[in-house]
């Protein structure tokens, strides 16, 4: 992996300026992806497919699923309109790493976007900032979007040192480069919050995506007020319109609650003010 992560392969190829109108339009609507992690068999399909058929009457947000490596084509078939992606990737395009998954293959099975740097990641394999990093850049190189995901332990938090390990997670795991701005989502989860059911208050919430949306722009100028900041951990149809709320807040990164699409579509409406039929 080590001369893998040496020689970043990003820079070779600018991504493309989206549309302007596009890129306003993408804005102004949350983010809302569900990380369904080691969770789905081909019997789950039917809830990628009925989040999919809902998303047609849910335009006010933009929504996507993360499934497991093995599903991601499959669903890929079975959701025409909300938005498939990978959950990790090796930082190499391929070679002798057995187990592994690259962001060309992850590409052609037809993810559009990759998360990187959750923090189970960094925990259970033990994955530095500069490797996240090297994910992000290899996730861009093979045409997808990436969602960097940072957050502080309870021992950090407790210590008052939240800030500090979010903003360096930030400083050591974004990519850098002309138009990465555009591709690039960062989400915020503190880790003592991920599938235990506490939730920061909206005041800490506030206080970490305004200092996110600072790092941001102190990172690519102007581009970074565009760069969409959600919130993950423990989010449910309960609390997300309470967080959606929340300035600076661009969507959720949904867990457990992704996992059907009643609970993932109550996310959505509670998030957007939509109403089912």
């Amino acid at each position: 992996m080590g001369s893998a992560l040496a020689t970043p392969l990003y820079f070779r190829h600018r991504i493309a300026d989206p549309d302007p109108t596009v890129k306003k339009t993408m804005a102004l609507r949350p983010y809302i992806v569900g990380n369904w992690k080691m969770h789905g068999t081909r019997a789950m399909l039917g809830e990628a497919r009925a989040i999919d058929r809902a998303a047609e009457r849910l335009m006010k947000a933009e929504v996507a699923l993360a499934p497991p490596f093995t599903l991601i084509h499959a669903t890929r078939k079975e959701a025409d309109l909300i938005g498939v992606g990978a959950q990790d990737c090796h930082p190499a395009e391929g070679g002798a790493h057995t187990g592994d998954i690259s962001a060309p293959m992850l590409k052609d099975a037809g993810a559009s976007f990759c998360i990187v740097g959750h923090s189970e990641r960094r925990s259970d394999h033990g994955e530095s900032d500069g490797v996240v990093k090297s994910k992000a850049e290899a996730a861009l190189n093979a045409g997808m979007s990436v969602i960097v995901c940072v957050g502080e332990s309870e021992a950090e938090r407790d210590a008052g040192r939240a800030e500090d390990v979010v903003l360096a997670q930030i400083e050591g795991s974004v990519p850098r480069g002309e138009g990465v701005a555009d591709s690039v989502t960062v989400a915020y989860e503190p880790v003592w919050a991920i599938g235990t059911g506490r939730t920061p208050t909206t005041d800490d919430i506030a206080a970490m995506h305004s200092a996110i949306r600072n790092k941001l722009v102190e990172i690519f100028g102007n581009s970074g007020e565009g760069v969409r900041i959600l919130y993950g951990g423990s989010v449910n149809p309960d609390n997300a319109g309470e967080i959606l709320a929340i300035e600076h807040v661009s969507g959720a990164l949904v867990g457990g609650a992704s996992l059907t699409a009643e609970k993932f579509l109550g996310v959505i409406v509670a998030a957007t003010g939509d109403q089912r039929d």
